[in-house]
């Protein structure tokens, strides 16, 4: 197929690669970690002691990058999560019952690791529950919902008596690795921040594969994402899970630092500071969160030392002072701060491409049904709005190696029956059929998994990701490979087939020169054409095209044109919405035509060209006529 990108938009100009940089990023971390460790032992006391916090919260942060940055999802109430952690080894370390039950059969030194698997289980159980009611909440409703179970289970801390109550619990012991006591802040320091950077790679590594990219589909919309096949729901309760465990792993290792636990570091106050952290680091990057920790940590460290001594009087200036800096920040600085840092050391700092050396391996194909097979039926439906009728007996039906087109004028119900034949809703009467099998309320990732592909009127694209990685988001269902693979690197083959694949649809539709850039830099008709990469890249035998030629110039049209005849010839059913009325009848093979969501003609598009009934309603026969007369 010839390219139906004829020109590259001034708009790709920035999003072309910045020269080469004087040192590679991976290398600079490796350097500043190597001079942390040779200074570490030398460091003061309390320097060492900020620096544990900073690694602590930085794991909770991390958590909220990936639930609020990445996924979508706010949350306050990962402050409580620490809390789960840290009181599950305190009991178990200091229950007199638990102490001499567990410790007589495993040893004291088991008991810190008793406490830490009791931590992940409770966590495992309440964030399963909260998250099954509080990711299917909209808008405020979400945020709102994670203030009031922060706050009960704070409460719940506080007044239970074998926890201590308000007075907390002590005699917390240390942790024992091999022998090792890590009684002091500068033995566990080194044990915190080796969590914590372990952690971030195991996130890096999900990120940057297939299910990292569904994972990145929840921001986009649930719409977009449950139509390539993923599962938004329970992706959002995963990740809420999550995050909630990553809490839980940082007041494990608060607890045995501070060797003594109360409700006050579990507060909402703390809840707010950690999501703080996130954004102004850089919510939708794994270093932004180390980035907001260390600057709010030490900003509240000083702020607590300089504002005494300037106002000449102790209270809570802090707050006041950190609140209004924090207002500062996200105002001047929206994406967070390290977004920015990146902007500015785009020229000194190398960051090369993560090229996957894995072979591929052969990624599920399905069997296309023989040319004139009944791929989707949709029989007497009807689509109700309260008293209004949207579509109104509407039957048509698509069949394997064939273009219908369906046709109408603005508000003839198209848009509204195309979402019932995709999955996104469900008719008031009447049934959906596809490959054979009644449709009912299946969701629209059914409809994905039986084979059916779909555009969008307007346009749905993660911006910000490459077009290479919006298309390979289109095979989602096409691997297998879980979270526990993705983060230990054992789905590199499987990825490697998923990126070869989108890759060859890139090139196929003719847009291989712009696969590694972020989709928003494209203009809007080359967008509409990686929506059609992205559909073909999950292999569908159905493929629905919603207004697929709007922002394409007539050369554009007519390569448009070709690939869809192509994969016609290759045995797809193909339904196009469209208000181009020559691309549709030099295309279609048939066209339905509804106006007030009713069923006008079908039929051979030289049929529907002479159909008074259609030149009246739709290409203005019955202004001609009133012309002549």
């Amino acid at each position: 197929m010839s390219s139906p990108v004829s020109s590259r938009p001034a708009s790709l100009a920035a999003a072309q690669p910045v020269r080469q940089g004087l040192v590679s990023a991976r290398l600079l971390t490796v350097i500043a970690l190597a001079l942390l460790a040779a200074v570490w032992s030398f460091l003061p006391d309390f320097t060492v002691v900020v620096l544990c916090y900073i690694g602590l919260y930085s794991m909770v942060a991390l958590g909220l990058v990936m639930l609020t940055g990445v996924g979508g999802m706010t949350s306050f109430g990962q402050a409580a999560f620490v809390g789960v952690g840290a009181y599950a080894t305190a009991w178990v370390c200091t229950s007199p019952l638990a102490a001499s039950a567990l410790g007589g059969l495993l040893g004291t030194q088991a008991l810190p690791w008793l406490g830490l698997l009791l931590g992940f289980v409770i966590t495992f159980a309440v964030a399963w529950v909260l998250g099954s009611v509080t990711v299917k909440l909209q808008g405020h409703y979400l945020p709102l919902c994670t203030i009031a179970w922060g706050l009960s289970l704070y409460y719940l801390f506080g007044n239970m008596e074998f926890l201590g109550g308000q007075t907390g619990l002590t005699g917390i012991p240390a942790i024992k690795i091999a022998g090792l006591d890590l009684s002091s802040s500068r033995t566990i320091g080194v044990v915190i921040w080796a969590v914590m950077l372990q952690a971030m790679w195991l996130l890096h590594n999900l990120l940057d594969s297939r299910e990292g990219r569904a994972i990145r589909s929840l921001k986009g919309g649930q719409i977009m994402a449950e139509s390539m096949g993923v599962n938004t729901a329970r992706y959002r309760i995963k990740l809420f899970v999550l995050a909630a465990l990553l809490a839980t792993l940082s007041g494990w290792l608060y607890a045995h630092m501070q060797r003594f636990v109360s409700p006050a570091p579990f507060n909402l106050n703390i809840g707010i500071e950690y999501l703080f952290m996130a954004v102004v680091g850089g919510a939708g990057h794994l270093w932004g969160a180390v980035l907001g920790a260390a600057i709010i940590t030490l900003l509240k460290e000083k702020l607590q030392d300089i504002l005494p001594a300037l106002l000449g009087s102790n209270g809570n200036f802090e707050t006041i002072v950190f609140g209004l800096l924090m207002v500062l920040v996200l105002q001047r600085f929206a994406e967070g701060l390290w977004p920015t840092l990146q902007r500015l050391t785009a020229g000194l700092i190398h960051r090369p491409e993560n090229k996957l050396r894995a072979e591929p391996r052969p990624l599920d194909r399905r069997v296309l049904p023989a040319a004139g097979t009944v791929l989707l039926q949709a029989e007497h439906v009807i689509k109700r709005f309260g008293g209004l009728v949207a579509n109104n007996n509407v039957s048509m039906s698509l069949k394997a190696g064939e273009v219908h087109a369906l046709i109408g004028p603005n508000g003839a119900g198209k848009s509204t029956f195309f979402n019932m034949i995709s999955g996104v809703d469900s008719p008031t009467e009447g049934e959906v059929q596809l490959m054979g099998q009644v449709m009912g309320d299946a969701p629209s990732r059914r409809f994905a998994a039986l084979g059916l592909g779909r555009t969008f009127q307007h346009v749905r694209l993660l911006g910000q990701r490459s077009v290479l990685e919006n298309v390979a988001l289109g095979a989602h269902r096409r691997a297998h490979k879980g979270w526990i693979a993705s983060m230990l690197r054992l789905d590199r083959h499987e990825e490697a087939a998923l990126l070869a694949e989108a890759r060859k649809q890139i090139e196929r539709c003719g847009l291989g020169a712009y696969a590694d850039l972020p989709a928003a830099s494209l203009a809007l008709g080359q967008q509409r054409i990686v929506e059609i990469a992205r559909a073909l890249a999950g292999q569908p035998a159905a493929l629905l095209l919603d207004e697929p030629a709007a922002g394409l110039r007539h050369l554009e049209k007519q390569a448009l044109a070709d690939l869809l005849r192509q994969l016609r010839a290759e045995g797809l059913g193909i339904l196009v919405v469209e208000h181009d009325m020559e691309f549709v009848m030099n295309l279609a093979d048939r066209i339905t035509v509804l106006e007030f969501g009713c069923v006008i003609a079908t039929g051979k598009p030289a049929e529907i060209q002479v159909n008074q009934r259609v030149l009246d309603a739709y290409l203005g026969g019955g202004d001609d006529e009133e012309a002549a007369a």
